[in-house]
């Protein structure tokens, strides 16, 4: 039998549910609800291990139910979530003797309120485990976020026309933030994590590619006060040092990473040797984006490409080196896996990796390259054609 897209990620929530020892969960972040749904509404999604799923809509008041495709009687608007055990129990489940929640977003007095609701249950975290469900990804996401990734590599393709002489970094990158949005992208970059934000990426020029980001991320940039990451207006772009666009694509939800070099003129020597270091650790990585693989294995192989070229003091920053080299995309910028030190997690078919070796030499910029790839049976399927080389920006 068909299955629908909701019942594919249902049925990928219920293994992590099994795994977790779990007999219910309640999904209620944007995030979430929109994995499940294709849209987002203010309420709850209850999962029992077996049965089918209710959903609880709060906002919008004239939110059309019909649009969640949902079994007669199993959507339904609500006041306030104690209405969700009404319904459950009115439809003749039991109440579950363990419950998740998704403890890393959900406010302490929420969390309290359903564990009074839930007083026989067992609550525990879920955030986590809904992460792991999304990592591995259905092939209508698998479209989107190529979609996703063939809309930013048009608007990338003519950013060399977007330079205009005397634009300092700040003009560059609303420049380019403007194309992309003429191009079709929503803007919303979402990211995991309540220390994690940024606003649709970074354009970083010489040394303010060394300046180290409260975030983690795999580049700084000094910013603004307010957001202490990427472009400044103070930052002007001069001859001799290089340009590092990192953009976060997000044409359909669904969320793609590219990043590219540009130079004003010849750069020194060694950032191009530095530049084909990276490209050679991103060849590696892409040869091995296969099924069980160990993630921490890409991320020690790639820094040992990087120790054996003499580059260790550049690889992921200098001031402050970021500790990956690529992690998932989806529908948040930071999706697992990770390819960090630590990670034992085995890559899986389906599994959507941003891969980004890059280097930062004082005194001339950052350098390297992002890609998105799939992992597949044959090594990462890489979804733009675009050329990873620096580009100068004056030729």
């Amino acid at each position: 039998m068909i299955q629908t897209e909701r019942e594919l990620k249902v049925l990928k929530i219920r293994e992590q549910m099994q795994r977790n020892q779990l007999e219910a969960c309640i999904v209620s972040t944007p995030v979430n609800t929109y994995y499940l749904h294709q849209c987002i509404f203010q309420g709850y999604t209850y999962i029992p291990l077996e049965g089918e799923v209710f959903s609880f809509v709060r906002r919008p008041s004239d939110f059309n139910l019909s649009t969640l495709q949902l079994q007669d009687g199993h959507c339904h608007f609500i006041r306030k979530p104690e209405q969700i055990i009404e319904v459950i129990q009115a439809a003749g489940l039991t109440l579950p003797a363990s419950l998740g929640l998704e403890g890393e977003e959900m406010p302490q007095s929420q969390w309290a309120r359903f564990e009074k609701m839930f007083a026989t249950s067992q609550i525990k975290n879920i955030s986590h485990m809904l992460r792991q469900a999304r990592s591995v990804k259905t092939e209508y996401e698998l479209e989107q976020i190529r979609q996703s990734a063939r809309l930013h590599e048009a608007v990338y393709r003519n950013i060399p026309s977007f330079y205009r002489p005397g634009m300092s970094e700040k003009d560059f990158c609303i420049e380019i933030e403007y194309q992309m949005r003429k191009g079709g992208c929503l803007g919303l970059f979402r990211c995991y994590g309540i220390d994690m934000e940024s606003f649709m990426g970074s354009v970083v020029a010489g040394d303010n590619a060394a300046a180290s980001s409260p975030y983690d991320f795999a580049l700084g940039g000094a910013g603004h006060p307010s957001n202490p990451i990427g472009a400044t207006q103070e930052t002007a772009l001069r001859e001799g040092q290089s340009i590092l666009v990192d953009m976060c694509g997000n044409f359909s939800g669904y969320l793609d990473d590219l990043s590219r070099c540009y130079s004003l003129g010849k750069l020194p020597d060694i950032a191009y040797r530095a530049h084909q270091v990276a490209l050679d650790i991103q060849a590696y990585v892409q040869e091995n984006l296969r099924p069980g693989v160990i993630c921490e294995d890409l991320y020690n192989g790639a820094l040992k490409m990087a120790q054996e070229a003499g580059m260790a003091e550049y690889f992921m920053g200098c001031r402050q080196q970021a500790k990956f080299v690529g992690h998932g995309v989806g529908l948040v910028i930071n999706e697992l896996p990770v390819l960090a030190p630590r990670m034992k997690e085995p890559l899986q078919a389906g599994m959507v990796l941003a891969v980004e070796p890059k280097m930062v030499i004082e005194g001339i910029g950052a350098v390297g390259v992002e890609n998105t790839f799939i992992v597949t049976e044959n090594g990462g399927e890489k979804l733009v054609s675009l050329s990873d080389e620096i580009i100068d920006l004056l030729a």
